[in-house]
């Protein structure tokens, strides 16, 4: 991994959520540039509905929000809203309410980790349009030498923890399909109409979870295999969220005083 990578012949891929113009990190370009302290610091993820989790950040987002499995990928996310595109949890100040998780995905902006593919190597890079970015900053990427600041440097570690947390929890997804855990689940709310009856269901969601007949029905020694890496505790933290599915609806309805249209979460 290098701070100083510009591909020539290829093109930078990978996860873009947030990032509206990621650049390779660099103290040609970047030199004189760094992170400002702004108004509103999380108001990128204002839009966010769901974000992208690891699988060691089960047990705490699963205390805030659904966790549920998306995409032929089947990868694990964090849903935050259910009306539209808002995020339920960010504040007007720009802020998360206190006591709610803010994932690593959200952390780690505006840098990232991002494939070379002339070069065949992760290369870290910065959206040059994140608003905390400017001249004069309060956290400069490098110092006078050209070195990156220990601010970037730390920004750097996070970024490779993080990518070997998303190796991770692709072997955890591995497992869970090696195992045929996963099912298709739908989320549905059922209106309340003036006259006192209900009205027809409405689709709220569809995604995978993992299905508890199948994990019940697993061998004892795969369920100690489970059990013995960890990977049962994330798994039920994974099902014990899905009854937050409620706490969203409920903020969506208090919020529009209508039922909120579906979210296209696969």
């Amino acid at each position: 991994m290098t701070t100083n990578a510009t591909p020539e012949n290829g093109q930078l891929s990978g996860n873009v959520l947030f990032y509206s113009k990621p650049e390779p990190l660099s103290n040609d370009t970047h030199g004189k540039l760094g992170l400002r302290r702004i108004d509103r610091p999380f108001a990128f993820a204002a839009g966010a509905q769901a974000v992208p989790l690891t699988v060691t950040e089960f047990g705490l987002a699963s205390l805030s929000y659904p966790v549920i499995f998306a995409g032929d990928r089947k990868q694990p996310l964090a849903v935050m809203g259910v009306a539209g595109d808002a995020n339920m949890f960010l504040l007007p100040s720009g802020y998360f309410e206190v006591g709610i998780y803010v994932p690593a995905y959200i952390r780690r902006y505006p840098f990232v980790l991002a494939n070379d593919d002339a070069r065949q190597q992760l290369v870290v890079c910065i959206d040059r349009g994140a608003p905390m970015l400017g001249d004069l900053p309060d956290l400069p990427f490098f110092d006078p030498a050209g070195q990156p600041t220990e601010y970037t440097k730390n920004c750097i570690q996070f970024c490779n923890d993080y990518e070997a947390e998303i190796r991770r929890t692709e072997s955890f997804v591995g497992l869970l399909t090696e195992l045929d855990l996963f099912e298709t689940r739908k989320t549905t709310y059922t209106p309340s109409l003036p006259d006192g009856t209900t009205g027809a269901p409405q689709e709220i969601a569809e995604y995978f979870a993992v299905s508890e007949e199948r994990l019940k029905a697993l061998p004892d020694d795969k369920i100690r295999a489970l059990l013995d890496n960890g990977a049962l505790n994330q798994i039920f933290a994974h099902l014990n969220s899905l009854a937050g599915w409620d706490k969203l609806i409920a903020i969506a309805l208090a919020r529009q005083n209508t039922a909120p249209p579906a979210a296209n979460l696969n």
